[in-house]
């Protein structure tokens, strides 16, 4: 029998899962003027939202449980914004004590500071400013912008790297580790700019989650995580990834870990005019200049 080598034990470490989930309708969903009164970590779900939450619970059970091996265990990241954690308790009631290796509130996974009490009025007019500035960079008075996001999400996930790499949560290779994080929508999809190594121009095209919508990136054979195990074509373009980006998930499926995808175009179109395939190539126009002053 073929000892398996020191990359595939390595697998055996990493997550099968990591998925993102947005919170359920919240009363600021419903009301942005409850962002007048009340500040935005303590804004509660609605009804609604607690049953969007118990409904993304079974539907994550039934995803993770949907496998052959039935050694499966769930990880818990949340934000500490009430909103959040009231999904989280919802979601918990689909799993059994057993199944929950841990949870930890994780400040670094907070939604965007949008600054203090926010007047209904004056946010208008502020989200006006930061379209016409750029959704990425603007910062909001008092608050942050998505390029501060992105620093503590950065952060977040170094922090996460060194976890798995010390074993800290998963010390049984023949468990599926499977890692949920309750987050916001915002920080959903820096979570993904910064994993999968969007531009801002392709993070600026992404669609907000849903309420208790979640992103599955799922562990392929070869050790990369990939959003198209799990999810359609038809999911991705309606996410707002384009269809250079779906080509890319689609080429992670099956890619070693650590591999390049050369046949991303914006690692380097996105930077660069008129780069020449090979040397051959710009050897030729070299010539072809060089012939005219002959």
């Amino acid at each position: 029998m073929t000892e398996p080598n020191q990359e595939t034990m390595h697998h055996h470490h990493l997550p099968k899962r990591i998925i993102l989930v947005r919170h359920g309708e919240s009363q600021g969903n419903l009301d942005t003027a409850a962002y007048s009164t009340t500040p935005d970590n303590k804004i509660p779900l609605t009804p609604l939202g607690l049953a969007q939450a118990r409904q993304a619970g079974n539907h994550l059970h039934n995803i993770i449980s949907d496998d052959d091996n039935k050694n499966w265990m769930v990880y818990f990241y949340v934000s500490p914004y009430d909103r959040t954690r009231s999904t989280l308790r919802e979601i918990g009631r689909s799993f059994k004590r057993e199944r929950i290796i841990g949870v930890r509130e994780e400040c670094r996974v907070r939604e965007q500071d949008f600054g203090n009490f926010q007047v209904k009025e004056r946010m208008k007019v502020i989200k006006e400013s930061r379209e016409r500035f750029g959704r990425f960079f603007y910062r909001f008075p008092e608050g942050e912008s998505a390029a501060d996001v992105f620093d503590r999400v950065s952060s977040f996930l170094e922090s996460l790297w060194r976890d798995i790499d010390l074993k800290r949560l998963h010390r049984d290779p023949s468990h599926d580790l499977n890692l949920i994080i309750v987050s916001h929508g915002l920080t959903c999809r820096v979570f993904l700019m910064k994993w999968f190594k969007w531009t801002v121009e392709q993070f600026e095209r992404l669609n907000n989650p849903g309420n208790c919508e979640f992103r599955i990136m799922q562990l392929g054979p070869g050790g990369d995580y990939s959003l198209a195990i799990h999810h359609t074509d038809e999911e991705m373009l309606e996410w707002g990834l384009s269809p250079e980006m779906i080509d890319d998930q689609k080429w992670r499926m099956h890619a070693n870990k650590g591999e390049w995808n050369e046949k991303c175009p914006w690692y380097l179109d996105e930077f660069f005019d008129h780069v020449a395939d090979s040397d051959r190539e710009s050897d030729g126009k070299e010539n072809g200049s060089s012939g005219m002053c002959e």
